[in-house]
């Protein structure tokens, strides 16, 4: 059974349901985790949901990296902050509150740095940014997020899969091309599921049942034999 580490942040389910019902690779093993990047290297996780940038995994030569998507950002303000009746912020929002953490342009989030930050701002002081799906597994009941809408003074993340490339295998590629929307019958699905003769045959009917619905027909009643009189 292959295995995944996904970072927090990060909702993989969909994908992990789809790979067990559409393929035969006997399922993924995955759990959450804060570094699932150190785990990949280690060898103790076949895949990794990561967050980037990472320089452990940007350039690396032992790596294959497919990028999903980038992250929302978001702003973790204090519960009864007055700023929270506004659905989006922006630096201008911000002016005389004090910042306990920002992501700088171009540079690695620090997660430990962020936690650290949230408790201050669970303590009804400042605000953190960073990506809002990350802000909304950290934060506890005091903390409020909203989408916070000047990323061009915010370094960006994205979310990718990694594996090493000495364990690229056909479950690894049938699971990136779920993860990237590839469809139930593409061809490059390499461990589909195949279907009994059973199931072929009610498949058939079923196809066979919506054409005559589609065209208005109703199905051929039985051949019908004419009684033979006495001689």
């Amino acid at each position: 059974m292959m295995s995944l580490s996904f970072v927090i942040g990060t909702e993989p389910d969909k994908w992990l349901h789809r790979f067990d019902d559409r393929t035969q690779h006997g399922g993924i093993h995955s759990a959450a985790s804060h570094d699932p990047v150190t785990q990949l290297l280690e060898g103790s996780v076949d895949i990794a949901l990561v967050r980037l940038p990472d320089s452990r995994i940007d350039g690396s030569a032992d790596l294959h990296v497919v990028r999903l998507y980038q992250e929302s950002m978001g702003i973790a303000l204090p519960k009864e902050h007055t700023l929270t009746l506004l659905d989006k912020l922006s630096d201008a929002d911000l002016e005389g509150e004090i910042c306990n953490y920002r992501i700088g342009e171009a540079l690695e989030l620090d997660i430990d740095e962020l936690r650290s930050a949230l408790q201050v701002v669970a303590a009804n002081v400042g605000y953190a940014i960073a990506p809002r799906p990350l802000i909304k597994a950290m934060s506890g009941k005091l903390i409020e997020h909203r989408d916070f809408t000047s990323p061009t003074h915010v370094g960006q993340t994205s979310i990718a899969l990694a594996w090493k490339k000495d364990r690229d295998a056909e479950d690894i590629q049938d699971f990136v091309g779920i993860a990237k929307g590839r469809k139930p019958n593409s061809s490059r699905q390499s461990g589909e599921k195949k279907l009994s003769a059973r199931e072929k045959s009610l498949a058939k009917q079923q196809r066979r049942e919506a054409d005559r619905k589609a065209k208005g027909q109703r199905p051929k009643a039985g051949r019908k034999t004419k009684p033979r009189g006495r001689r």
